[in-house]
């Protein structure tokens, strides 16, 4: 049978294709803005270290120090860093609190066991600053 070429049929779309609808269209666009608002919001959230940090830091701020100043303590360095005074100083904890350590020997190396005397707090009261006394 032939078609008369002024007759309008339309085509059939092919099955299984997703239809074009305006419906469609925008549930695709919410989709992707979602996916697009976890991703960012993911890389700008702190990470889990820097939130253990800060709980860190707030449970230090809430307790009174374990050291008390003018007195001596032994405990093991665990890193060698430059401290607000500009030189290297090595930083150990005494009961989980930081004791930054000043006029260190020059071959004091990170695990080294040394006594120092605290001297003062900083203004927080969640470190000390201590002089080096000897090596244990």
């Amino acid at each position: 049978m032939p078609t008369d070429p002024t007759v309008y049929v339309p085509a059939r779309r092919p099955t299984g294709m997703i239809p074009s609808s305006p419906i469609v269209y925008g549930a695709g666009v919410a989709a992707v803005l979602f996916v697009l608002f976890v991703v960012v919001r993911r890389l700008r959230a702190p990470s889990s270290d820097a939130r253990e940090s800060k709980r860190a830091h707030e449970a230090a701020q809430e307790r009174d120090p374990p050291v008390e100043i003018g007195e001596t303590y032994e405990f093991g360095v665990t890193e060698l860093t430059d401290h607000h005074s500009g030189n290297e100083v090595a930083v150990g904890k005494v009961e989980g609190f930081v004791v930054f350590t000043a006029d260190i020997p020059r071959d004091l190396q990170p695990g080294d066991v040394i006594r120092a005397k605290v001297l003062s707090f900083n203004q927080g009261r969640t470190s000390a600053d201590a002089t080096f006394v000897t090596k244990a």
